[in-house]
């Protein structure tokens, strides 16, 4: 499987860094190209953006693993979210993968959605198997239903496949949920669909996210005109990029331990 880069900007890339993010992104269904802004400029972002918070969808996701994070040592994530004004949906994902290794029936699953994300920080390309569940997320946050109700047959054995043995979906503790903020929207300048994402954490903590998809064959214009939009407008990263799974992983997880 492929490895995660040292933290380098994909322009900087080694030729066989560079090589590589080519190979994956040549077998990926799209490419995300993404950053976080830092804490203390989230309001200018927003402001520089031109965008309306009412607009934002109120979205909660939770996840699914160990109290010591067993399956996302592994790279296998277990996630729920409701959403207003649309249906639950629920995704088993693996990271990192290598698109023209991954079986023929699970790469052309119904469902299956291989990306290669991109960020400051580096690149890592996942397969998702997403679905809808049948049993609404609530009622399993509460309780009152099975964790294995909200994946389907596919997804159950996509996970069966890459988890430890011994460990079953009824065997994972809740990890959430986190309160998120999303807009997506076209900001003026931009010509293409950009999503930003406020994940909103229980200790008063914030992760800004903006990012945009294109297709492989897109990847490095589409990464150029970005880095010029949001320069025009005052936009810088942060230094250090904070993924919003792990943040959410960690957080949740010690809170489990603790308890």
């Amino acid at each position: 499987m492929a490895t995660k880069t040292p933290p380098k900007r994909i322009v900087e890339l080694r030729d066989e860094e560079l090589q590589e993010v080519l190979s994956l992104a040549s077998g990926a269904d799209s490419i995300e190209l993404k950053l976080t802004v830092p804490e203390a400029d989230h309001r200018s972002a927003i402001q520089a953006l031109e965008l309306d918070p009412l607009d934002a969808q109120i979205r909660l996701v939770s996840f699914f693993d160990t109290p010591d994070l067993t399956l996302n040592k592994l790279g296998l994530i277990v996630r729920a979210r409701r959403v207003q004004g649309r249906e639950d949906d629920t995704v088993i994902k693996l990271r990192p993968v290598v698109p023209d290794e991954l079986p023929r029936e699970i790469r052309h699953a119904p469902g299956m959605v291989v990306e290669l994300d991109a960020m400051p920080g580096g690149y890592v390309c996942s397969a998702s198997l997403k679905g809808r569940p049948s049993t609404p997320v609530a009622d399993v946050a509460a309780g009152s239903a099975p964790l294995r109700k909200l994946f389907s047959k596919e997804q159950r054995a996509f996970f069966a496949d890459h988890a430890p043995a011994g460990i079953e979906l009824e065997d994972l503790s809740l990890l959430g949920p986190v309160f998120v903020l999303k807009i997506k929207s076209s900001p003026p300048g931009f010509a293409r669909k950009m999503v930003v994402e406020l994940w909103l954490y229980p200790d008063g903590t914030r992760i800004l996210e903006l990012s945009t998809k294109c297709a492989p064959s897109e990847a490095f214009q589409v990464a150029a005109e970005c880095r010029a939009f949001l320069a025009a407008r005052g936009i810088k990263p942060s230094d250090a990029q904070t993924t919003k799974t792990r943040k959410a992983l960690e957080y949740f997880a010690k809170q489990r331990r603790s308890a």
